[in-house]
């Protein structure tokens, strides 16, 4: 009975704990804006971000199967938010490929995906899956007012 009562309370947990991280994925949080060092910038302008656009910076790799969903994502949204007002690129990086500036970036899990602002900042991120809505948001906020 004590081993029932015991299975019972750890599936409960296990539950409770997959839910709870459950619904952090794919939650695109903001971060603090801090100074984008020198060395930081030419590492990104060495993968393609360019100055002066707002990036959408996503992390993946051959063997990651939900890095192909951020990509739909990241394609959607950038298509439909780049415009003469408000330049949006998106750029990916292979972790595999790039493993210093994974570091840099502290990515722990694929996929991740990074807003940057037209400054190089970083000013949210995303482990997991973003959704649509929560990108253009993020992306909005980082690209602050447009002149269109």
């Amino acid at each position: 009975m004590t081993a029932v009562l015991v299975l019972v309370v750890a599936l409960v947990l296990a539950g409770v704990v997959g839910l709870w991280l459950r619904r952090r994925e794919g939650a695109v949080r903001s971060t603090e804006p801090g100074t984008a060092s020198a060395s930081r910038a030419d590492a990104l302008r060495a993968v393609g971000v360019r100055d002066g656009a707002v990036t959408v910076l996503h992390f993946s790799a051959t063997w990651c199967g939900p890095c192909a969903a951020v990509r739909r994502v990241v394609a959607s949204v950038v298509s439909d938010l780049d415009s003469p007002g408000r330049s949006v690129s998106d750029v990916e990086v292979d972790m595999d490929e790039q493993p210093q500036l994974a570091r840099e970036f502290g990515v722990m899990s694929l996929p991740t995906t990074f807003v940057l602002d037209p400054s190089m900042r970083e000013r949210s991120r995303a482990s997991g899956v973003p959704s649509v809505a929560d990108l253009r948001t993020a992306i909005l906020a980082a690209s602050g007012p447009t002149t269109s």
